[in-house]
């Protein structure tokens, strides 16, 4: 499908999408429970766990970092959220990992982003001195994408939600508009990865495949040799200047 067609597609169904209500927030597709950052008894059974509790930013740290960057990031009405920048203090907070690594894993969380806002959910995230985030690790992109396609001058195939950050793209956005929640899951198997957005797999693809060595030696990772290559690692969400709420956060460990 050609970038223009795509993209076509991709304003068809946010505009579809926008029509229609849904709740996406369990781990397996269902209905929200009523308390948010918690664990059903099926879930605690299938092997799920929680990553973030909805009071405290326990079992989180920033990126390359020793402790928590409490300046950017907050817990506010039992959401994790990045903020926007304050005019009067320099820089961002940075990104945040999780303090556990994983291998394999089905990773489920919810995001609402505020107008225009950017950020992501990196996985098998390996730190290193000096080293962004992206350098190392695969992102499932989060994303206001109405407002992008309208004001970016860049072409913003594999850039939109859901999709494996300019490698992979969906053939057509499923996310929700500025203000809602949407359910994201993510399944890493050894070299399988999927993507789904709101009940729907926008990007399936296998690493170290003859197709994504391609497609990264096509990409903006092509000068970073550590780009995908660990197979196990951190979750990582990215502070890229704007507001954006996390919550129900979890995790299932897979098994060979």
């Amino acid at each position: 499908m050609s970038s223009k067609m795509g993209t076509t597609m991709r304003l068809f169904l946010i505009s579809c999408v926008a029509l229609v209500g849904s709740s996406c927030g369990r781990a397996d597709g269902g209905e929200q429970p009523a308390e948010h950052n918690r664990l059903t008894a099926a879930e605690e059974d299938a092997g799920w766990q929680l990553l973030f509790d909805g009071e405290t930013t326990d079992g989180w740290r920033g990126y390359n970092q020793d402790g928590f960057p409490e300046a950017r990031w907050d817990v506010i009405d039992g959401n994790l959220v990045v903020l926007s920048p304050d005019p009067e203090t320099e820089g961002s907070g940075g990104d945040i990992v999780t303090e556990q690594v994983f291998d394999n894993f089905e990773l489920s969380l919810e995001f609402n982003v505020t107008p225009a806002a950017n950020s992501g959910v990196f996985y098998r995230v390996t730190e290193a001195p000096g080293q962004p985030m992206w350098h190392s690790a695969p992102e499932f992109q989060v994303l206001d994408d109405s407002a992008h396609l309208e004001m970016d001058a860049m072409d913003m195939h594999t850039h939109l939600s859901g999709d494996n950050y300019d490698l992979h793209a969906s053939s057509g956005s499923v996310v929700k508009p500025a203000g809602e929640w949407n359910h994201v899951r993510i399944v890493v198997n050894r070299g399988s990865v999927e993507h789904w957005l709101n009940g729907i797999k926008t990007v399936e693809y296998e690493l170290w495949s003859p197709d994504w060595e391609q497609r990264v030696r096509g990409s903006k990772f092509a000068d970073y040799p550590e780009y995908g290559r660990a197979t196990m690692g951190q979750i990582g969400l990215q502070d890229h200047g704007n507001e954006v709420s996390y919550r129900n956060i979890k995790i299932r460990p897979i098994g060979y």
